[in-house]
């Protein structure tokens, strides 16, 4: 079932979370954030088989890369019930973040907690932070929804996270993100 995420809510303070990564070390949000050249961050939830992710997951792979040059630190957390969708499992988690050559890390949030505390309602559903840990972009990657497309010319999340970078404000006007709901236990 598709969901639309909801709207940024500028200013929200991004809380702090503990998890496992598929490079089996644990991530702390603050602690990986407070690099001296993160400029911003981006914490994306996203799963291995959602075909709204699969049709992007290139880009996001790419930008997040071409972000990190900005000083924009990327983030990717799978909060699926893998009991009722195995293919979310963390095992599954780890190979799909090998296959995609992820440069962030990819974080399993295993009881749920903290997608309910993000209040994110599906995959992909991307939270863009500048460098005080306040929200400034809820929207989507771009226009591609679940078709796979090359088109470069309105990298939305992109620009919006160079902007967080540079002037610590995302863009007044967002579109939202939309993809499979969160499968929730």
């Amino acid at each position: 079932m598709s969901k639309t995420a909801p709207r940024c809510i500028f200013g929200w303070k991004a809380p702090n979370f503990v998890l496992p990564s598929t490079n089996d070390e644990k991530v702390v949000l603050y602690d990986y954030v407070s690099k001296p050249h993160c400029r911003g961050f981006l914490i994306m939830f996203i799963c291995n088989h959602c075909p709204y992710v699969n049709a992007i997951i290139d880009k996001i792979v790419n930008d997040c890369a071409e972000l990190e040059q900005h000083g924009i630190l990327s983030l990717a957390i799978c909060s699926n019930d893998s009991e009722q969708y195995p293919d979310d499992s963390f095992e599954n988690m780890k190979l799909y973040s090998k296959e995609n050559k992820f440069t962030f890390p990819y974080l399993h949030d295993a009881d749920q907690k903290i997608a309910s505390l993000y209040q994110a309602v599906c995959t992909p559903d991307f939270f863009g932070f500048n460098q005080k840990n306040l929200l400034q972009y809820r929207g989507r990657l771009d226009g591609s929804g679940k078709n796979p497309t090359q088109n470069e010319t309105d990298r939305e999340l992109f620009d919006a996270m160079q902007n967080i970078g540079k002037f610590g404000k995302g863009p007044e006007k967002q579109n939202v993100s939309i993809g499979c709901s969160i499968k929730w236990k």
